[in-house]
């Protein structure tokens, strides 16, 4: 029972011209720097989602306003690099994930940066308050780390027997590390015990399935960049491993994980769409409060459980959001 929301294509209807307050060069188009954390291909349905949000609001890509996309394919250490062409291109806000927008912060003060799926916007200091943001960051949490002890719950659901769990992570990553802290706690209250998994590029990541035979009967994958661009990488190995996989956002599921809990991203994306269309029309990010999540998910693929050998219980099927068959 697949309910996947469908996301309409972008028409080509005429749309009157938005209101922008700020003052724009004879004949540009009002401009958003779209930094890709990911890959195209990979971030293509979260795009489609964020553009037919403008869209609704009255902005055609082309027509009414320009998007500059550059994509870091994975490699944080681009963040800094591609903000700075975006200050260079004098584009007039900037659209990316947590981790790229408090990167892009560094480099400007003055252009308005729009986060989406922020891990802890206040405790990484991308703004001075949920309510009041007060800088010029401001966009949607993700409140990954919050529902850790959840993710947990169900993974022990599926496993029963579950005793150990590996966890794979990003090495630097701030959310990662903040999750981390939130799973061991986690696990000790579920009397559960962890191994953690470094990677720092797509090259740790088949050494790290290596170094985790005997070690663990289920993985815990943490969301990141690197993880995102390679969740079909990933999610072949620990198959192949014959190991169940948690995730926090349904993508990886959709790809070969087992399940996940977590915010829907796709509507995290088309939220986004909200403070741009404000600050193009004069809005301060300042005074725009950051939102959290409205719709967390369970997503099973009944699929790789078989391939796996695991009986999902009734009840756990039944909470589910989706299943994948």
């Amino acid at each position: 029972m697949r309910r996947r929301e469908f996301i309409a294509g972008i028409g080509g209807a005429t749309i009157a011209w938005p209101l922008v307050a700020r003052a724009q060069q004879p004949g540009k188009l009002p401009t958003i720097g779209f930094l890709g954390a990911g890959s195209p291909s990979g971030w293509s349905h979260w795009t489609a989602a964020f553009l037919q949000r403008l869209h609704e609001l009255g902005w055609v890509e082309g027509r009414t306003i320009a998007i500059e996309y550059r994509w870091a394919e994975g490699h944080s250490e681009r963040y800094a690099e591609i903000a700075a062409e975006f200050v260079r291109l004098k584009v007039d806000v900037i659209v990316s994930i947590g981790s790229a927008a408090l990167a892009a912060k560094r480099v400007t003060s003055a252009i308005p940066i729009v986060f989406i799926v922020a891990t802890d916007p206040l405790g990484d200091g991308m703004v001075a308050s949920l309510a009041r943001p007060a800088g010029n960051l401001t966009g949607l949490s993700s409140q990954a780390a919050d529902v850790t002890g959840k993710r947990l719950e169900f993974l022990r659901e599926a496993i029963p027997g579950l005793r150990r769990f590996a966890v794979l992570a990003e090495v630097g990553n701030r959310g990662n590390v903040l999750e981390q802290s939130q799973l061991q706690a986690a696990a000790k209250t579920l009397d559960l015990s962890a191994v953690i998994l470094e990677m720092r590029s797509v090259d740790d990541i088949a050494p790290a399935f290596e170094a985790l035979k005997g070690r663990a009967e289920a993985l815990y994958v943490l969301a990141n960049p690197l993880a995102n661009t390679n969740r079909v990488h990933i999610n072949d190995l620990a198959l192949g491993a014959r190991m169940p996989t948690m995730h926090g956002f349904r993508e990886y599921v959709e790809t070969g994980g087992l399940m996940s809990y977590g915010p829907n991203t796709s509507d995290l994306f088309r939220r986004a769409g909200n403070y741009v269309d404000k600050i193009l029309r004069g809005a301060k990010p300042a005074d725009m409060p950051v939102e959290q999540p409205t719709k967390f998910e369970l997503v099973i693929n009944l699929k790789i459980a078989k391939a796996l050998g695991i009986q999902m219980s009734p009840t756990l099927l039944a909470r589910a959001d989706e299943v994948i068959e």
